[in-house]
């Protein structure tokens, strides 16, 4: 599907108070090469099972950095097994051991950080993005997540041309939580993203 800026404006204020289901079934229904992004961070649960039980076979890609929390690793596993995801996991070429004797993790006012982010996330991304090519990438993008994400909406168009659509855009935690809840999955908040430290930063991946 091929949007302008004032079709993606349109198609959002129609969208807004749909329910997550009725918004991925209409992207599914017009989409060739569809795929579903993750960290299985908080409330990954949540997008991961709604795309899923819509399109079983979804391609669903997990950049693992490999500097992921043992919560998050333990979570990761339960949700692959319990939704019977797809998985498409693409690992950095620099191994984290080999990284951490020459490099470590740098800290974000070090100069290696945009390496280290190079290395770990958007070099294994863009490798994935190219093997998929895909037309719709279903992301797990809220709105009051970072100031950037504040400028987007349920629909947007990337960089690359991909039109990116993040169903729960407007739910809150509460909400989510209720979600969650009624489907029975689970959810983990030990994550740590060591490409944005903090919470409010970009990674680059959605920049």
């Amino acid at each position: 599907m091929k949007f302008d800026g004032a079709q993606i404006r349109h198609l959002n204020q129609q969208l807004r108070g749909i329910p997550p289901e009725e918004i991925i079934s209409w992207a599914i229904e017009h989409a060739r090469r569809p795929v579903l992004t993750t960290n299985f961070g908080p409330y990954a649960a949540a997008i991961l099972h709604a795309v899923t039980e819509i399109r079983r076979d979804i391609p669903v890609i997990w950049c693992d950095t490999g500097y992921n929390t043992p919560q998050t690793y333990r979570h990761a596993e339960v949700l692959m097994e319990r939704l019977d995801l797809n998985m498409r996991i693409y690992i950095p070429e620099i191994t984290a051991a080999r990284r951490d004797a020459l490099m470590g993790v740098p800290d974000i006012d070090d100069p290696n950080h945009a390496r280290f982010t190079e290395q770990v996330k958007l070099e294994p991304f863009r490798r994935a993005m190219a093997e998929h090519q895909p037309d719709i990438w279903f992301a797990n993008l809220r709105k009051g997540q970072t100031a950037h994400r504040d400028t987007l909406d349920i629909l947007s168009i990337g960089r690359d041309g991909v039109l990116k659509v993040s169903p729960f855009y407007h739910w809150n935690d509460a909400e989510l939580d209720v979600y969650l809840s009624r489907n029975g999955l689970p959810n983990e908040h030990q994550y740590f993203d060591p490409t944005k430290v903090l919470a409010n930063r970009e990674c680059g991946l959605h920049i």
